[in-house]
């Protein structure tokens, strides 16, 4: 009876090892994920950086060449709309800067490029009518924007600087 006991001891000793190095192993492959996930986000969010970083080098670029009248005003606020809705760390730019948004969206609709090619010309001088007359009348809320908008990319480009 006693070999029985002895055995079963054995037994339990060895089953216990075993099912301990499972859990160990267990583990540790958790403990991999975790660091896998960890990096995968750190990567992800470094990119978004970059990308915004980006976006906010050209936001700046049209922002100087707006208040250095080298770019008009409906076509610098279409271009800065864009690209400021295609940022991935920031939201809510429409609120902040509701001059730029308010003009491209009154403006959007309007034909451009090929299309305004097209128009006859009594609809285009309709619309180049439209454009302007909303440009007048936005351009003292636009030019504020604008200075707010330069002071807020270069603020922003510095943190994602940082962060990188």
């Amino acid at each position: 009876m006693t070999d029985y006991w002895f055995y079963a001891l054995i037994l339990g000793v060895v089953i216990i090892a075993v099912l301990a190095f499972y859990a160990g192993s267990l583990l540790r492959q958790l403990a991999q994920q975790k660091q896998r996930q960890q990096q995968a986000e750190l990567a992800h969010q470094k990119a978004l950086a970059q990308h915004d970083h980006k976006v906010l080098s050209s936001v700046l670029l049209i922002t100087r060449a707006m208040k250095e009248e080298q770019c008009e005003f409906d076509e610098g606020c279409w271009r800065l709309s864009v690209l400021l809705d295609s940022l991935k760390t920031s939201s809510e730019l429409d609120q902040q800067f509701p001059a730029i948004f308010k003009l491209y969206n009154e403006i959007k609709h309007l034909a451009i490029l090929e299309e305004r090619k097209k128009l006859q010309k009594k609809q285009r001088m309709k619309e180049d009518y439209q454009r302007m007359t909303l440009v007048a009348e936005l351009h003292q809320e636009i030019v504020s924007d604008l200075d707010l908008l330069q002071q807020y990319t270069t603020e922003r480009m510095s943190i994602l600087s940082q962060s990188s």
